[in-house]
């Protein structure tokens, strides 16, 4: 139904107001539990960061089958983000290419909505107001974390989105290690009655050795987890035509695009760390068998962003469900 009926509807709208348009169409469904990060997950599907930027509808998304739901991403102060249009449909590789810019209304803001009672499970992800340079970035993610870590089920310092100049240098284990150990300390600070669990969101387009080195600094650090990946810069080996591409312009590709090169990353992953981090994995994920691929290539738990706009609303119930029932067949 979706397919024949919704999508084209959507598709009559700019992607961004699509984008928008989706809160309003939700569902519920249940899966296997899941066990990570001190908290009991309903299910491994989770919503990635980008779509509910100021933590407005998280407690819908909830509703609609997803297990989590990561806000964000959250600056410490408000920004407008990059001018419009800024989000593209490539629809022959069923991508996606950003450049939002991290708009949001700043944390700040949205300590009032996070507050709430809420039955969702909501990761939060914070990441460098773009007018901040980079030698005050540790500053600007710690007032963030100060403010959000009380509210949050976790937190994830984002340092890989392409569109912040200079933020992916973030990246570099000597610029890596002083930001993400202020974070810790700042979570630890305002919540000493438990320990909030913290996440590092890495690029798809690191080489390896430098995922390696990123997993070698998340374990010396005892950080919690690694989300990986997040949109890719690169261009190549897309179905869609060049003349299209080039009109979309500099941002973040994301969706099936990505899927090989964020499966490799968790798979490096998981052999660096073993079993002492959490691995999110997210990229190009469609289906509930491509999710049940990540899951047994050593992630705990997924997230999907691209596929919804695509696959619409009864997308997160339907890959809960599928992952559940692989799950049984193979009796795990």
């Amino acid at each position: 139904m979706y397919g024949a009926l919704i999508r084209p509807l959507l598709y009559l709208l700019p992607a961004e107001a699509a984008h928008h348009f989706a809160f309003a169409c939700l569902r519920c469904d249940h899966a296997s539990r899941v066990r990570a990060l001190g908290l009991d997950f309903p299910n491994p599907i989770g919503l990635a960061a980008g779509f509910d930027k100021d933590a407005i509808g998280y407690e819908a998304l909830g509703a609609m089958g997803f297990g989590f739901v990561e806000v964000g991403t959250l600056t410490g102060q408000p920004q407008p983000g990059n001018p419009t249009p800024r989000l593209f449909r490539l629809p022959k590789d069923r991508a996606l290419v950003n450049r939002m810019g991290f708009n949001n209304r700043g944390s700040a803001d949205a300590v009032a909505r996070l507050r709430r009672p809420h039955q969702t499970i909501v990761g939060v992800n914070i990441g460098r107001t773009k007018l901040v340079p980079e030698e005050e970035a540790i500053g600007d993610y710690v007032a963030s974390a100060k403010r959000l870590g009380p509210l949050a089920d976790y937190v994830v310092v984002n340092v890989s989105s392409p569109n912040t100049p200079g933020l992916r240098n973030l990246q570099a284990t000597e610029k890596l290690r002083p930001l993400l150990s202020a974070v810790r300390e700042a979570l630890n600070e305002v919540s000493p009655a438990g320990r909030v669990p913290l996440l590092v969101k890495i690029a798809p387009d690191l080489a390896d050795e430098d995922v390696d080195a990123v997993a070698e600094l998340a374990l010396d650090l005892g950080l919690d987890g690694i989300i990986a990946t997040n949109t890719t810069i690169r261009r190549d080996r897309l179905a869609s035509d060049a003349g299209e591409v080039e009109r979309c312009g500099a941002g973040g590709l994301s969706g099936p695009p990505v899927y090989e090169r964020s499966l490799e990353v968790l798979k490096r992953l998981r052999t660096k760390a073993g079993d002492k981090l959490v691995l999110i994995s997210v990229g190009g994920i469609e289906t509930a068998e491509q999710a049940w691929e990540r899951i047994q290539a050593g992630a705990t738990l997924v997230q999907i962003y691209t596929a919804l706009i695509y696959e619409g609303p009864f997308l997160p119930s339907r890959l809960a469900t599928g992952v559940a029932q692989l799950a049984r067949q193979h009796q795990c």
